[in-house]
């Protein structure tokens, strides 16, 4: 792990993946300009942001495809506490439907179409936050509102 620029890392996904995103929905940054830099692997923390921003674009374009919203828009906030830097992922969706919320993280699970998802998305980027940095990833959905996604990651490296 290296400490790494947070903001920066997001801000540099944010402009990769902006075909993903740009037709369907607006992308918003609120960025904490006063977060330390966080210790951790820069290169998956990114595929993390890229697969919640994929994941997001995908859920507003289909609840816009359904008429169930008039226009997609995710926000990413940073911000920290005194452990950890946190980073909400937020869209407002139609949200997680209650019956599937405890299948998310769950391997090979998907609600999208055959050959648009594989189910590895959300278990990989929980590997990657729990396992490989010691934090948390976790949502909150309500129905026809929206979903968070929140991660959390240690400001200190655990020795």
């Amino acid at each position: 792990k290296m400490p790494a620029n947070i903001n920066k890392a997001i801000e540099n996904t944010v402009t990769v993946s902006r075909n993903e995103w740009k037709y369907d929905c607006d992308l918003k940054l609120d960025l904490d300009m006063t977060l330390p830099d966080v210790p951790c692997f820069e290169s998956e923390f990114n595929q993390v942001i890229l697969n919640l921003i994929v994941n997001a674009a995908d859920a507003l374009r289909e609840a816009k495809e359904k008429n169930k919203i008039k226009s997609g828009e995710i926000t990413i906030r940073t911000s920290h506490d005194t452990d950890y830097a946190v980073i909400k992922v937020e869209d407002n969706g139609t949200g997680i439907p209650p019956e599937i919320r405890n299948r998310v993280f769950d391997a090979f699970f998907t609600t999208k179409e055959v050959g648009k998802g594989t189910g590895q998305g959300l278990p990989i980027s929980h590997s990657i936050i729990v396992e490989k940095h010691g934090g948390l990833l976790y949502f909150e959905s309500e129905q026809d509102k929206g979903t968070t996604f929140i991660i959390k990651i240690p400001l200190k490296e655990e020795l």
